[in-house]
């Protein structure tokens, strides 16, 4: 099958090249739609919810994740030990230190009775708790030992941290591929209303900068979030053993740190929902004002679409601005909060071993304890802002996952090999549910009809074609495709034998013949040619410096309007369908080449069903039925001949076009030929 807007898989509806408009006061912002219209405003962001379906996504990385877990515990289990030992090598440097001092030989408890004695009873409390030999300087091997324990521990746990963040690393981007897998696949079974709804630029952002937000939100969250949790643990269960007193002030600022850092997020969270929202808005705007770039300037609207511009990304300015401001003054409080703690652990921990309470070794450890206490805290709060940056830009990806279904497929079967009898009976249709546009329409079309479909703008000619497509659903009737419900035959079966030319191009980055062979991909090489020569494109492929190899860009700039329409048509004639739907096919070419073209089109036509949507009803006069809509209802229908001597709607349709204008001019020449030399030259220039 050959189509514009849709290829042969059920699962790939294209949405057709939309024209910008524009205009003071209409301009077609971001938000505004196709016939639906409508658009998706902003919504309150369920930050608890969305994250729990977000690490969902983790479940089928399970090992991976226990391994993640394992390794994390054990290296963090290494990192807090590492303190302790330290404490214990300090421990050692400082007995040697007053050892040394102390007159060799001497029983450590006549040097503490001596300084008893003295009055100086804190000094001989903190020998007390000292492991002092009077006269004996620093164990070095003592001292190296313990030394040696703590690098390796901190080896080891280096090691293992390393191991843990390569593994999640992969974990990480398999589940954003998964969701981007999904998302593929969810895009594929939308229905072409849903597109109808949405602007390019918008849905463009969620699919790719929105996922990409998670990626990154997941990678530099998920790795410190684990091992913070798992250091907070661990370290708390050190400052136990150290000292339960001193672990209850460092403690303390943990209730005054959550309680700062919730009222923060939840000021911080509505505007990361508000950033994303805005990013999705100017990457429509942008996006529309480049495919319409042309337009702009010939209308002269830069200035008007650079003002669109600006407020956009003014409002995602203040917005993000809001965002990460907010969000950065955790940070700054949790610096304050555990400097604080730091402060009263400092000084209650000096009295202690004045006292005799602790070593100088213990002390030292819990102190640095108290900073990786309050660091994993500190970086739980800095990954606030990013975490609920990714779960805003999640949230936004599963409103299109969450987006409603085409109707489930069937299993019914077209007759082989199909007659291309079409038959519409009793049709409803709306795009609006109170709004209907096409009310208990019937029509019988016969195998090998051409079918026109003639009437004014907005009549539901394209509709009635694309309600053959299945692009939308009927609201009541049917429509039957040799006596079967289309609505029972899979969507590939139905349009893997229609074929479908639009008005508006399609042409994807690639050669000709892989443009012409998109209606029929194992289509031979002979076969492609002589579709070329068929539909007069090949002509002109010879006067291209690569010929059939030639590369059309995206935009299709390297070949004319005209060499597009026929590009297309030539696909069209390849997939040689059963049906066939001719939107204005041959709007763009030129007058000449479309008396060839319709020559060609009408060799296509011949044995199979044709529906041919026309302005034009020159291109239309060898029709077997003429159809006239209006309002959505067929007011007239018979051949060309019939219909003119009926002198209905379709006669002044025909007498517009050919008569009207002639009339029109001629009347006008008089009165402008009066009005002396100017009205003269402006009826020329007119």
């Amino acid at each position: 099958m050959s189509t514009e807007t849709q290829t042969a898989d059920e699962n790939k509806p294209v949405v057709a090249n939309e024209r910008p408009k524009f205009g003071p006061g209409n301009h077609r912002g971001p938000m505004a739609h196709g016939p639906m219209g409508g658009g998706t405003g902003e919504k309150a962001m369920s930050f608890g919810p969305s994250l729990k379906r977000l690490i969902g996504y983790l479940g089928p990385q399970k090992v991976a994740v226990g391994v993640v877990i394992l390794m994390a515990a054990v290296g963090v289990t290494f990192n807090v030990l590492g303190p302790k030992v330290l404490g214990k090598a300090t421990d050692v440097i400082f007995a040697g230190v007053v050892g040394k001092q102390l007159p060799a030989g001497v029983p450590v408890q006549t040097v503490i009775d001596g300084l008893r004695a003295r009055g100086q009873g804190n000094l001989a409390d903190m020998l007390t708790s000292m492991h002092v030999v009077p006269g004996q300087g620093i164990l070095f091997d003592d001292l190296f030992r313990w030394l040696m324990l703590a690098v390796g521990l901190y080896a080891i746990g280096a090691v293992l941290m390393w191991a843990n963040g390569w593994i999640l690393n992969g974990v990480v981007q398999k589940t954003v591929y998964e969701m981007r897998r999904q998302v593929a696949t969810k895009l594929e079974r939308l229905p072409l209303s849903y597109f109808d709804k949405q602007p390019r630029g918008e849905l463009l952002s969620r699919v790719t900068n929105d996922i990409d937000n998670v990626s990154q939100s997941l990678q530099q969250t998920l790795s410190q979030l684990l091992t913070s949790l798992l250091t907070v643990i661990g370290v708390l269960i050190m400052m136990l053993t150290v000292s339960p007193i001193l672990t209850v002030i460092a403690v303390v600022s943990i209730p005054v740190s959550v309680g700062l850092v919730a009222v923060i997020g939840k000021q911080s969270q509505k505007r990361f929902a508000a950033m994303w929202k805005h990013t999705g808005e100017l990457n429509g705007q942008i996006e529309e004002a480049f495919t319409g770039h042309a337009l702009v300037k010939v209308f002269g609207r830069q200035r008007e679409m650079n003002t669109t511009f600006h407020e956009k990304n003014a409002e995602l300015y203040k917005a993000a601005f809001g965002a990460q401001f907010i969000s950065a003054i955790i940070m700054p409080v949790m610096f304050f909060v555990g400097n604080l703690s730091y402060v009263l652990v400092a000084v209650v921990g000096g009295l202690r071993v004045a006292s005799g309470q602790l070593s100088l070794g213990d002390v030292q450890a819990f102190i640095t304890y108290s900073r990786q206490f309050t660091q994993p805290l500190t970086q739980i709060a800095s990954m606030a802002n990013l975490l609920q940056s990714g779960v805003a830009s999640a949230e936004r990806v599963f409103e299109v996952l969450d987006a409603q279904e085409m109707s489930a497929e069937s299993t019914g079967r077209l007759p082989e090999p199909v007659q291309g009898r079409v038959s519409f009976e009793n049709l409803d249709f709306s795009y609006v549910p109170d709004r209907p546009l096409i009310e208990n329409l019937n029509l019988d079309v016969q195998p090998g009809q051409t079918v026109a479909i003639v009437g004014p703008t907005g009549a539901g000619k394209t509709t009635l074609v694309n309600l053959v497509m299945r692009f939308y659903e009927l609201n009541a009737g049917r429509i039957t495709l040799d006596g079967v419900d289309i609505s029972s035959i899979p969507r590939a079966d139905l349009r893997s034998n229609l074929g479908m030319v639009l008005q508006d191009t399609w042409l994807f980055h690639g050669t000709i013949q892989d443009n012409i062979a998109y209606g029929r991909p194992e289509a031979s090489d002979e076969e492609i040619r002589a579709a070329a020569r068929a539909t007069y494109v090949d002509r002109f492929v010879h006067a291209l410096p690569d010929g059939y190899d030639t590369v059309i860009d995206e935009e299709g700039s390297n070949v004319s309007v005209g060499e597009k329409q026929l590009i297309t048509i030539a696909r069209a004639f390849l997939a040689d369908p059963a049906l066939l739907i001719l939107d204005e096919a041959t709007s763009s070419v030129d007058t000449r080449t479309e008396v060839l073209v319709q020559k060609a089109m009408g060799a296509l036509r011949k044995g199979r069903t044709s529906f041919v949507i026309a302005h034009r009803l020159s291109t239309i006069r060898d029709a077997d039925v003429i159809l006239v809509m209006e309002h959505g209802q067929i007011v007239e229908q018979g051949d060309h001949a019939g219909l003119l001597a009926a002198r209905g709607a379709y006669y002044d349709l025909y007498q517009s076009q050919f008569s009207g204008a002639t009339t029109a001019e001629e009347e006008a020449l008089p009165q402008l030929a009066g009005a002396g030399g100017g009205g003269a030259r402006g009826a020329r220039r007119s």
